[in-house]
């Protein structure tokens, strides 16, 4: 028994040093923590449960049977997160580069495995230098048998990645399966191809930061969600995202009690919005007064700023919130903005999160490089969402709400619950410039008439009363109230039940 119990330390001793001593230390040279520091830094203190610590892969070829490690570069298992069951998979970039091996995959798929089962998050922390090359094709199978999980439990679980450190290949696809990707700056890359092949197919000179950091996927493809400066703020933004999400699809999100008064008014929202209706305003400051002590958690927020999205509460429940910005683009939709909004209701309507819509929309981005682009299918992807979704839906038009966009953000027509307009918002085909020069085109050449008639067609239309008339607004309210009346509303959908008809899944506008 006591040799027994020596041989388990011994064990556990090798587990926990990975890839050794001098590894470590080169992994802390660069400035990035290990897989286990980070699970630490992640769950609760002594609340991780380690599974599979003593696997090892099985691989005979090139020398492989004399360099084992157990634990085979991968940290797995489960534990909580401010008191709540997740389960995590940490790569160990000491281990083999932490390149996956067909137990390391093992591994994985066994916690997603047991998520779906338990319904809890998945999390999984990248840092990976790809497939292991001395396992061929068992490799590639095990990379596929985790993305055959990650769809399984899309929609089902919250999956997160966290990219810190390399992410490169066939390793990129499982990261992006999952509804949030979060990487590190100056640690963290993900592509499909790295700057040695670009250089040779190509014949472009890029660095692996300029083709695939953190900043690039922040800001021009829109892959990942946030960037962080260390592993240390990136864990800790981590925990508090979960704290918005339920913990699977058959959940509501957790209620977190609140000394916000859900009745408090805000005066100075009755002058947020510009007498001048081509002067922009931050909406996000609308945002920040109207939910729960000031608290929301932007994602994407350098990325299609004409849309802004990303978690808050009101009354203590988690919200989706959707805003157009003024601050760019007029607030236009075009197609990044489009994917981004529509990835992300799809999200809220998958774990019961009810979403809020503030509108200020003069229409969909005209132009070439839209039309070539194909904003007509891009920008069905956001009407699609909204008219899919079915948890609780509140729209709150406050300035302009014109043509296709109108009925895109959340509108009456696609089965919007509750649809408020500020006394500023303007519902109508067009603005009234472009509609006068339309309906009396032959008085084109009278800017007095023609100024005449722009001012009449902003009496009769560029208000919200002609959409109340037919019942597409609920009601016009003052600014001021905003956050009392979504609180009501949301408090009064609570048990809102609508399902869609029964098919087996629809065909978005990919």
């Amino acid at each position: 028994m006591h040799d027994i119990i020596r041989q388990l330390d011994e064990k556990r001793a090798a587990a926990r040093l990975g890839g050794g001593q001098k590894r470590i230390d080169a992994q802390h040279a660069k400035g990035k923590l290990t897989a286990r520091e980070r699970i630490e830094l992640l769950l609760d203190p002594d609340s991780f449960e380690e599974w599979d610590m003593f696997k090892e892969h099985r691989c005979t070829d090139f020398g492989m049977e004399k360099q084992t490690v157990p634990g085979d570069g991968v940290v797995t298992g489960y534990g909580t997160i401010n008191g709540r069951l997740v389960f995590i998979f940490s790569q160990d970039f000491t281990v083999f580069g932490g390149a996956l091996s067909e137990a390391h995959a093992e591994k994985i798929c066994k916690v997603m495995d047991h998520a779906m089962k338990a319904g809890a998050p998945v999390i999984g922390l990248n840092d990976s230098g790809g497939a292991r090359i001395q396992e061929g094709v068992a490799s590639l199978g095990g990379y596929a048998d985790v993305f055959q999980r990650n769809v399984l439990a899309s929609g089902v679980v919250p999956q997160i990645s966290m990219i810190m450190g390399p992410c490169a290949g066939g390793a990129v696809y499982s990261p992006a399966m999952t509804d949030f990707i979060f990487m590190v700056k100056d640690s963290s890359y993900m592509f499909v191809t790295g700057p040695e092949v670009v250089k040779t197919v190509t014949h472009e000179e890029v660095t692996a930061e300029e083709l695939g950091g953190a900043v690039t996927h922040n800001t021009k493809s829109g892959v990942a969600d946030l960037a962080f400066e260390n592993d240390v703020e990136a864990l800790m933004m981590l925990r508090r995202l979960v704290s918005f999400l339920p913990s699977n699809n058959r959940d509501k999100p957790p209620v977190v009690p609140t000394e916000d008064p859900s009745e408090r008014i805000e005066m100075s929202l009755d002058t947020l919005v510009p007498d001048n209706p081509n002067k922009p305003y931050d909406i996000k400051e609308l945002i920040v007064k109207t939910v729960d002590e000031g608290d929301f958690f932007e994602l994407q927020p350098d990325y299609a700023k004409n849309i802004v999205i990303g978690f808050g509460r009101m009354a203590g429940q988690t919200v989706g919130i959707v805003a157009n910005q003024p601050l760019v683009l007029a607030g236009c939709l075009d197609i990044k903005s489009s994917i981004k909004g529509a990835r992300f209701v799809r999200f809220c309507d998958a774990f019961n999160i009810p979403v809020v819509t503030f509108v200020d929309v003069p229409g969909f981005m005209p132009g070439t490089a839209q039309e070539y682009g194909g904003i007509i299918k891009h920008g069905a992807k956001l009407l699609y969402a909204y008219a899919e979704c079915t948890v609780p839906k509140v729209t709150v038009i406050t300035r302009k709400a014109y043509g296709g966009a109108y009925d895109v953000m959340s509108s009456k027509h696609l089965r919007g619950d509750v649809n408020f307009a500020w006394p500023s918002a303007e519902i109508a085909v067009m603005g009234p410039k472009g509609a006068v020069e339309i309906i009396f085109r032959e008085e084109k050449g009278d800017p007095a008439k023609l100024a005449a008639r722009e001012q009449e067609y902003k009496e009769k239309f560029a208000n919200p009363f002609v959409a109340g008339h037919r019942g597409f607004i609920d009601d016009v309210i003052m600014p001021h109230e905003t956050r009392k009346r979504i609180c009501r509303s949301l408090a009064m959908l609570k048990e809102k039940k609508l399902e869609n008809p029964w098919r087996k899944h629809g065909n978005i506008p990919l």
